[in-house]
């Protein structure tokens, strides 16, 4: 095999390699990205599945790193479909020149520290061997997709189609009965389409979300031109958002338990008729921490579930009962509720009538069988730690990092974790990552960890990784903050509890984005605080919660 050498090797071609690679590249370091697909995107490469589209506002889903960039994109619709963020992420990998350092169709399988000259050695299953100072996971929170272990699936003798995995040629279900096992994401945005071409869709639910309008439109002239002239404001307003988000309706500076009904429910219908993300998130300072609150919020959102869906049985299967609102990540919809009201779609709650076993034409239920003549799995993904344990990433003392997050993830400020030197995690478990626009959050750790490559490289440094003190702190800290929350009280993928036998711990940071940042930067700010820089090092006294604290709104601190 022959090896080359880089001082940085980034796995994963998406919004986080492709700006990793542009930065280093900047700053004068050599860096290879590796990619399993033919072409950047990332997750946007993969998930092509009918309807799939971002449900962060599309001028706020994107790279503020360039100003001539952000002014020369112009975006079509209020939220941006599959297809127009994937040839975003194209002209910007054309735009920047960084296809040629990019090895497309190979997948990462190895990555292995060497102590003694203090470098990855990174194996491919194409046979390469790169050596690199730094390894810099760009591998993405939802990459990972989960394939549900149903008895019987193999069996199927139609097609099965994985969202997350979607047939670049794209699929024509004319004619066809449809079965959709999955009520997320995916399938909040894949079933309204595919329901126009089916002859019939059946749409097996274990657990109903809560979902809100979208109201997309195409975005007018004007808009886009007020937009450009204010992005600074926006990306600014962004840094200070809990969420990371420029472009969100502002919190109701009364607790939602405090207001009166009549006021309540006319900010609520505000807040509707705005529609997705930035109309509900941080609504109300007490959504996530009093389930009175979260109440009065369900009630509502219910009320519009029934005059949504003509069918009273179906409406009432479609109310989420099991967790409170904001517990697990809202869905944006386009058409999901109608979507109910066509007689050639049916709703089948697989809590009460699990599915036994799918046959060779359908599925079986424990009430009956249904025919199908193609499957589609919306089952989610192994959310933020799936793809990082699927390569074998051995550190020091040949411990591999599978071994050391076998009862739930390890890191400090969830970008990186003590026993894997120069090994950098973007937006890892730890960070506010998915809890946030994700393009804030990788830009601001892309930076971060470019800036730690210049400290080494201007002080001589090999080696630089985090105290396992510090991050069982960060670990504490972080567990402690969703403590507070109703959070954990959900079996949300924010928890892995998703997944079978995953460990249930609290993946991203709820602690907020600019509170995080924060922490970082005075991290840095004593000389990285809490990180071994070739052996030396200075425990974290950065006190996180006061962090947390003086960010926490007035109303909510007083209640």
């Amino acid at each position: 095999m022959a090896e080359r050498e880089f001082d940085a090797i980034v796995v994963g071609a998406g919004f986080s390699g492709l700006y990793m690679l542009h930065k280093l590249r900047g700053l004068g370091f050599t860096a290879k990205v590796i990619e399993a697909a033919d072409d950047v995107g990332g997750t946007w490469y993969w998930n092509r599945y009918p309807g799939a589209r971002c449900d962060i506002e599309s001028y706020d889903y994107s790279y503020s790193f360039d100003e001539d960039l952000q002014q020369e994109w112009a975006w079509s619709e209020r939220y941006a479909p599959q297809p127009e963020i994937l040839r975003y992420l194209q002209h910007v990998a054309e735009r920047f020149d960084l296809r040629r350092d990019i090895q497309f169709e190979t997948r990462v399988e190895r990555a292995v520290w060497n102590d003694d000259a203090k470098r990855w050695t990174i194996e491919t299953d194409r046979g390469d061997s790169f050596s690199a100072r730094f390894c810099i996971m760009g591998t993405g929170c939802l990459s990972s997709f989960n394939r549900p272990d149903i008895p019987g699936l193999d069996d199927f003798a139609g097609p099965v189609y994985l969202t997350g995995q979607w047939p670049h040629e794209g699929v024509d279900f004319t004619g066809q009965r449809v079965a959709v096992i999955g009520t997320g994401s995916s399938s909040v945005q894949s079933t309204p389409i595919i329901a126009k071409q089916a002859e019939r869709l059946t749409i097996f639910q274990r657990t109903p979300n809560y979902v809100v309008p979208a109201h997309n439109y195409a975005i007018p002239p004007e808009e886009e031109q007020a937009i450009k002239a204010n992005y600074a404001q926006l990306r600014a307003t962004a840094r200070e958002s809990a969420v990371g988000s420029g472009r969100i309706l502002p919190r109701t500076p009364v607790l939602a338990t405090k207001l009166d009904e009549e006021t309540f429910r006319a900010d609520m219908e505000r807040r509707y008729a705005v529609g997705g993300l930035i109309g509900f998130t941080g609504a109300y300072a007490d959504i996530t921490v009093d389930p009175a609150a979260a109440e009065r919020m369900e009630a509502f959102i219910a009320e519009k579930i029934r005059e949504g869906v003509d069918d009273p049985e179906t409406a009432e299967k479609l109310i989420p009962r099991s967790h409170h609102i904001m517990t697990k990540r809202l869905c944006v919809d386009i058409g999901y509720y109608e979507n109910f009201n066509r007689d050639n779609v049916e709703l089948v709650d697989i809590k009460t009538t699990p599915i036994e076993r799918i046959e060779a034409h359908g599925l079986r239920t424990s009430e009956r069988f249904y025919e199908a003549d193609a499957l589609v799995l919306a089952t989610g993904f192994d959310a933020m730690t799936g793809s990082l344990e699927r390569i074998e990433i051995r550190g020091k003392g040949n411990q591999t990092l599978a071994e050391k997050w076998a009862a739930g993830p390890i890191t400090f400020l969830g970008l990186m974790s003590a026993g894997f030197p120069n090994l950098f995690l973007v937006t890892g478990p730890g960070s506010p990552s998915v809890l946030t626009n994700m393009v804030s959050s990788i830009e601001q750790h892309v930076d971060y960890i470019a800036d730690v490559m210049v400290m080494m490289r201007d002080r001589g440094a090999q080696e630089f990784e985090p105290l396992p003190a510090c991050e069982l702190a960060w670990v504490e800290h972080n567990n402690s903050v969703a403590a507070t929350t109703t959070l954990p009280d959900a079996n949300s993928w924010y928890m892995g509890a998703n997944i079978p036998g995953k460990p249930r711990v609290m993946l991203p940071y709820f602690g907020g984005f600019p509170a995080y940042r924060n922490i970082c930067d005075e991290i840095a700010s004593e000389c990285y605080s809490g990180f071994s820089i070739d052996g030396q090092a200075t425990a974290c006294d950065v006190d996180f919660e006061d962090h947390v604290m003086r960010l926490m709104p007035e109303e909510l601190a007083e209640a």
